[in-house]
């Protein structure tokens, strides 16, 4: 169905932001996009950035609009994960069947690109003009220098937030009466940190791989970039025992690195002066509803649903928002209030089922994934998923290799854990683990 042209403005430059600007404009709308930082193509990026994870429903977002190969050209697909456990050789899992895979992005460099494709479509950036305040009925957006200063006001048709999980576009519509919003901050922080590439270009670790160091209450992740290079990232609680508060000085985070990551200590480039001069990040977890006022004003991304990174899937799932946006838009043409209205019905249930399985992640990534009992259970449902598909998708596998909903995923997703539970309780299950007979309990089980 085609749509009459509105002029619309976009808050936030972001991925979410520009792949919906371009999104907009090849539907004939007049679109500005304005965003309170400086253009990421003109300035390094800040030491602050986790590597993005595409998969299936961010590629789909992409390849609609005809942009998946020109994307994939600055990414590198993984296909595992790479365990490393102290003192035992680096152990590979497969993430799923053959050809499926994750793609390693940088983050910045992703977003220059998509800036860029965002211009050539028609979109108009408006970079260093902050939006201090939102007229929800009118669509009304007042930009300034400070909140102090006079203010420029700019009327639109529509305005989409994409403001991230501090949004100034959901800030204005919290006053509202009968808005729900909460933010749970977890007690684990982010620091990045670097692994050059060997002098001749080449990775130092398996560039297939997205790479592990599980230490139970932190970890250490490292992803590869196109240069050759990895970014790191140390995820370690604030204050405790072992913490961001208790690493004070150089002396001790080297220490740190050499008690807990000996066999990689001395691959981080910088590491003293990357850890004392990078900012530790804090991670949040923000729902809210609804996600739009009538027909005017709509969340899109992380500025309705932030989720802590654990799942690989906050760009993905942002992503996802724009398809099922524009699969409404084809649908029901200029009636804006049933398309934001649909769209929230949808997505809103999706949301919270990721944010849940993005905590889960990270207990199974840093605790889990070292612990021989774990690993058994997933090499047996790994051989019963490729004897019986049909029957049996691990949920990882329903996220990251699939399209259907999150929520489908979390509810299948948790009675086959109790279904593995009881597995693992099965007598000498470390020998019997591959016979007919353990094969034959999970069967009846499904049965029941």
């Amino acid at each position: 169905m085609i749509q009459t042209s509105k002029n619309i403005a976009i808050i936030g430059s972001g991925l979410v932001g520009s792949l919906l600007a371009i999104y907009l404009k090849r539907k004939g709308h007049a679109v500005t996009v304005f965003d309170r930082r400086p253009d990421i193509r003109t300035i390094d990026f800040s030491g602050r950035s986790i590597n993005l994870a595409m998969s299936n429903r961010g590629w789909k977002a992409l390849r609609k609009l005809g942009l998946e190969d020109s994307i994939k050209e600055i990414a590198i697909p993984l296909d595992k994960r790479a365990m490393h456990v102290n003192e035992k050789p680096v152990y590979f899992q497969k993430y799923g069947k053959e050809g499926e895979a994750i793609w390693s992005i940088s983050r910045g460099i992703l977003n220059r690109r998509m800036i860029d494709l965002a211009e050539e479509a028609g979109t108009i950036f408006r970079f260093n003009e902050k939006v201090w305040d939102i007229d929800l009925p009118e669509a009304k957006i007042f930009t300034g220098e400070s909140e102090k200063s006079e203010w420029k006001e700019y009327r639109y048709d529509l305005v989409f937030g994409c403001d991230g999980a501090f949004s100034r576009v959901r800030h204005k519509m919290q006053r509202r009466s009968r808005f729900d919003y909460s933010q749970d901050f977890i007690d684990v922080g982010y620091k990045e940190l670097t692994i050059p590439p060997n002098e001749d270009g080449t990775h130092k670790l398996d560039k297939n791989s997205f790479h592990i160091w599980p230490r139970g209450k932190f970890m250490l992740i490292a992803m590869p970039n196109i240069d050759g290079s990895f970014t790191c990232t140390l995820f370690l609680p604030f204050e405790g025992e072992v913490s961001f508060e208790n690493i004070k000085n150089e002396n001790e985070a080297k220490d740190f690195f050499k008690t807990y990551f000996p066999n990689v200590r001395k691959e981080i480039e910088n590491l003293s002066k990357d850890f004392f001069s990078n900012p530790t990040s804090a991670m949040v977890t923000m729902k809210c509803y609804p996600w739009s006022y009538w027909d005017k004003v709509a969340l899109v991304g992380d500025s309705a649903h932030a989720i802590v990174p654990f799942y690989g899937q906050g760009m993905n799932a942002g992503f996802e928002d724009i398809s099922v946006l524009d699969e409404l838009m084809n649908s029901h043409g200029d009636d804006w209030e049933t398309i934001f209205s649909e769209y929230q019905r949808i997505r809103k249930p999706n949301a919270d089922a990721i944010a849940e399985l993005s905590y889960r992640n990270f207990v199974e990534m840093s605790s889990k994934t070292a612990n021989p009992k774990f690993l058994l259970q997933k090499k047996i449902e790994k051989r019963f998923a490729a004897k019986y598909p049909e029957k049996w998708i691990p949920v990882y596998s329903r996220v990251t290799f699939s399209e259907r909903p999150y929520a489908e995923a979390l509810g299948i997703g948790d009675r086959q854990e109790k279904i593995m539970q009881k597995i693992m309780q099965y007598p000498d299950i470390e020998e019997k683990w591959d016979s007919d007979a353990v094969e034959n309990e999970i069967l009846n089980l499904l049965a029941e």
